[in-house]
């Protein structure tokens, strides 16, 4: 058996369509309902209309990614009650149309951060890049958060001081926009840019985490798990919690999803399967003291979706994204220890063996630069990795 091959995809207006992926030999699609809000509820006709509409196609819905954890729930707010309730129900009609992996993740305000979302490699191909400094300039000095400069090292500051220095007014609001509305306008970000001053709105989510320390977002997503897992068990779900990415704090904000010890916590919190883990190679790598292998066998048992790309890491905490097989990630000690576990699981007769994986983010190349997609989504370059992920994983598996 070998994992099951997916892709992203982002609804009709994805420049890739659903008979594009059955092309390219895709068994699975990875989606959302986009179109309703955050918090709102997922009705059963609005999920079969598109699960219907997939498997026209001759593929499944084979992951929700992802069903959004809304900002009142990691803060506990006032109407907390009423989107734990929906966010319940949404489970309930997911399981009742077939859905079974759910993706979500506890990010406080930010979900992923990049900083220049077209790098250019010497191939000539574009990546996404994290540069800590330059991301450092825009927390301190250009969204000015008070305190933002006691939050990170003293060096990087001086590095971000100097670097907001060259900048110019036009250069500071796309660095700004790129990082708050650009990244996030296709994820169901909290700040959409549509009003005029975006940056004080998005100062405003980040002031409701006040007194919300690493300690007492943990014991938030203690108490969503107590409350969703329950439900996603008795719906046939099983949930997949997304790692941080970068895997480490930014805004003055806890990051509690970002290292093998964060993930023996979190499958403590709720003893089921349905209480997993979406396993990603491209964010988790970035800590280059968490092997990943490690982390394979410590949880492998509550994996149950599989984000597989690579990193180049640099200096200061930098990094960018690097195709698949090539980077910092031994993928092919990854992809084994992957392949062992699914194995295993097959050997127990669980249900869940499939192991849904997708290439996550790619290379620009090529015929992409014709093509209007989502930053870090090209066609072109993620099918290359699909293709290496593929012919890595069947060399594997013949020999195990």
């Amino acid at each position: 058996m070998a994992f099951e091959k997916t892709w992203r995809w982002f609804g009709d207006k994805d420049p890739v369509t659903l008979s594009d992926l059955k092309q390219m030999g895709i068994e699975g699609v990875v989606t959302a309902l986009h179109h309703i809000p955050n918090g709102e509820i997922w009705p059963v006709d609005e999920i079969m209309k598109l699960k219907n509409k997939i498997e026209a196609h001759g593929m499944r819905w084979s992951v929700v990614e992802s069903l959004p954890v809304s900002e009142g729930i990691k803060i506990r707010s006032a109407d907390c009650p009423r989107l734990i309730a929906n966010y319940r129900e949404s489970l309930r009609n997911l399981g009742k149309c077939g859905i079974d992996i759910v993706v979500y993740n506890f990010m406080p305000v930010l979900d992923w951060v990049r900083t220049d979302l077209n790098y250019k490699l010497d191939s000539g191909g574009e990546v996404m890049y994290f540069d800590f400094p330059t991301f450092v300039a825009f927390d301190a000095f250009i969204l000015k958060r008070p305190g933002a400069e006691g939050d990170y090292p003293e060096e990087i500051v001086e590095k971000a001081r100097e670097r907001y220095k060259t900048m110019s007014e036009d250069e500071a609001e796309t660095l700004a926009h790129t990082i708050i509305v650009v990244t996030q306008g296709f994820i169901d970000g909290v700040v959409d840019g549509s009003t005029p001053d975006y940056k004080k709105e998005f100062l405003s989510f980040i002031d409701t985490y006040k007194g919300i320390d690493r300690n007492k977002l943990r014991e938030h997503l203690s108490l969503f798990l107590k409350d969703v897992v329950p439900v996603a068990e008795e719906s046939g779900i099983n949930l997949a919690i997304h790692p941080d990415d970068p895997p480490f704090p930014v805004l003055g904000l806890p990051r509690i999803v970002s290292t093998k010890e964060d993930f023996e916590w979190i499958v403590e919190q709720y003893d089921s399967i349905s209480n997993g883990i979406n396993f990603c190679t491209g964010s988790l790598s970035v800590r280059s003291s968490d092997k990943l292998v490690d982390i394979i066998k410590s949880v492998g048992h509550r994996i149950h979706f599989l984000h597989l790309r690579n990193n180049v890491l640099l200096p200061d905490g930098c990094f960018h994204e690097y195709g698949h097989i090539h980077g910092v990630v031994d993928m092919y000690e990854v992809v084994k220890a992957l392949l062992i576990e699914q194995k295993r699981r097959i050997k127990e007769g669980r249900k869940d063996s499939r192991m849904p994986v997708r290439p996550d983010h790619g290379i620009k190349m090529l015929d992409d630069y014709n093509r209007d997609s989502n930053p870090g989504y090209p066609l072109i370059g993620r099918l290359k990795g699909l293709s290496e992920l593929a012919g890595l994983e069947m060399g594997i598996e013949r020999t195990l």
